[in-house]
C-alpha cells in the first residue's frame, strides 16, 4: 500500500517560502485514509500546506501525539482550514496540567500543554475520542496507545518537564505520548511527534501491536536532544539491528544526535525538515 508524508511544521524550513517553527505537523495520504498528525505551535503548518499543495479540507482524522503547546496550539488554525466536523483521537489526559520547571524548582513555572480548552476546540469543529488503546484508523493504520517501557537504557522523562496532578507537581512520565503505524509492502511505517517515550520503545511496541518485523522509516521527533552520547549510539546499534531502512528525524532530536546518526547511518538517514515529502511504494 502507498503511503505519502508531507511535514508541514517543523523547525527548520527545508525550502524557500516555507515557514520554519518550533513543534511538528505532518500530512499522512493513504489509499483509504488522510491524517493529519499533530498541528505544530501556529500557522505554520497551514501556510506550508498552501505553498506544498496540500488541500486540508481533504483530512478525514486529525490524531494528535501529545499535549504539549508545540503540536497542539495550531488546532484552531487548521480547524479552520479542514473547515467541517472531525475526529480529533488524543490520550485522555490530553488536558493535565503540563509544566516546565526551572532549576530542578517547581517554582517559577511555564504551562506547556494545550493552550485551549476542549468546547473552545470543539467550536471549530474538533470531536474528541480519547483513549489509551490504540485506534484501528483504517485497515493499514493505527495509533499505537499508550507505550510501554521494556527498554534498560533509555531515559524517559526529565527533570524540567513536570505535570500537575491533585494539586502535586510530579515528574512527567509521558503517559500520553502516542505513535502512528502505516502497514506497507515495504514494512512499518512509523511516524512519531516527540517520541517522550523513546524511539527505541516505541518501535518494539510497533513490532508487537502489528506482528511485523520489518520497519521501513521512522519519522519525526526522537526527543534526544538531551541524551547522552551513550544513549545516542545505543539507539543507533538498535536501529541497525532492527534493520531500519529510512529514519528521517525532526523537532526535539536534536542536531548533536542527528549529526551522529547520519554518521553512523550513512544513506538511511535524512533531516525531515519542512517541506520533506516521503513516499512509500
Amino acid at each position: 500500500m502507498q503511503c505519502n508524508i508531507t511535514t508541514l511544521a517543523e523547525n527548520t524550513a527545508g525550502k524557500p517560502y516555507l515557514i520554519g517553527e518550533w513543534g511538528f505537523c505532518a500530512h499522512i495520504e493513504t489509499a483509504d485514509i488522510t491524517i493529519l498528525w499533530d498541528a505544530g505551535v501556529g500557522s505554520g503548518a497551514t501556510w506550508n500546506a498552501e505553498w506544498l499543495g496540500v488541500d486540508l479540507t481533504k483530512v478525514d482524522k486529525v490524531v494528535l501525539s501529545h499535549s504539549h503547546f508545540d503540536h497542539t496550539e495550531g488546532l484552531p488554525s487548521v480547524l479552520r482550514k479542514i473547515h467541517k466536523d472531525i475526529e480529533v483521537i488524543a490520550a485522555p489526559d490530553l488536558w493535565e496540567g503540563r509544566k516546565f520547571s526551572i532549576d530542578g524548582r517547581v517554582r517559577p513555572r511555564l504551562f506547556i500543554g494545550i493552550p485551549y480548552t476542549r468546547p473552545y476546540l470543539e467550536n471549530w469543529g474538533a470531536r474528541f475520542t480519547l483513549t489509551r488503546e490504540p485506534v484501528h484508523l483504517s485497515k493499514n493504520v493505527m495509533t499505537s496507545g499508550e507505550i510501554p517501557l521494556v527498554t534498560d537504557f533509555e531515559k524517559v522523562g526529565e527533570d524540567y518537564l513536570v505535570t500537575e496532578i491533585d494539586g502535586k507537581m510530579m515528574k512527567d512520565d509521558f503517559s500520553d505520548d502516542r505513535f502512528l503505524i502505516v502497514k506497507t509492502t515495504e514494512g512499518l511505517v512509523i511516524v512519531l511527534g516527540c517520541g517522550h517515550r523513546a524511539l527505541i520503545n516505541s518501535l518494539l511496541h510497533a513490532q508487537k501491536l502489528t506482528g511485523e518485523n520489518r520497519i521501513h522509516a521512522v519519522i519525526g521527533g526522537c526527543h534526544l536532544i538531551d541524551a547522552s552520547d551513550e544513549r545516542i549510539m545505543k539507539t543507533i546499534a538498535a536501529l541497525k539491528q532492527m534493520d531500519v531502512q529510512r529514519v528521517g528525524v525532526s523537532h526535539c532530536t536534536g542536531l548533536r544526535a542527528g549529526a551522529m546518526m547520519a554518521h553512523e547511518m550513512g544513506d538511511r538517514f535524512f533531516f525531515n525538515t519542512v517541506g520533506t515529502r516521503v513516499q512509500v511504494p
